[in-house]
């Protein structure tokens, strides 16, 4: 199925190609814009145009078309790890590798875990108390 559409888009596509190079230069900036043609000046515009935007509309579909047909079976997925297995990473023995679970977000969720299991300092007074006279 997916076959069939690209081959048809591709067709657009050389079809698009060959009805723009056809068509006249409006500006003359390439010094290209000779006198002869298949019909009239008029005829040609009115038949070129309509062929462009007829093939423009089919790329257009077959384009759509094949995207949706590129994400109807695609899965969600996720770049992170749903299952990475936590290792303690003892001081000054060198990381495991990154198919291990050596990254560095890995490190960091470490450390922060360790810091959570460590006692809490006592809080400081909120404001200064002022001196009191015995």
């Amino acid at each position: 199925m997916q076959t069939v559409i690209i081959v048809i888009h591709l067709m657009f596509v050389l079809g698009l190609i060959g009805v723009v190079l056809l068509q006249k230069s409006e500006g003359g900036g390439l010094g290209v814009g000779g006198g002869g043609g298949f019909m009239s000046s008029r005829g040609t515009a009115n038949l070129l145009t309509r062929t462009t935007a007829i093939l423009a509309a089919g790329f257009f579909a077959t384009s759509l078309l094949l995207t949706w047909l590129a994400s109807y079976d695609r899965k969600p997925a996720t770049i992170l790890p749903t299952a990475a297995p936590v290792q303690q990473q003892v001081p000054g023995q060198p990381a495991p590798p990154l198919s291990q679970g050596g990254g560095l977000l890995d490190t960091l969720k470490q450390t922060d875990q360790q810091q959570n299991q460590q006692p809490a300092a006592p809080a400081a007074p909120a404001a200064p108390t002022p001196p009191q006279s015995q």
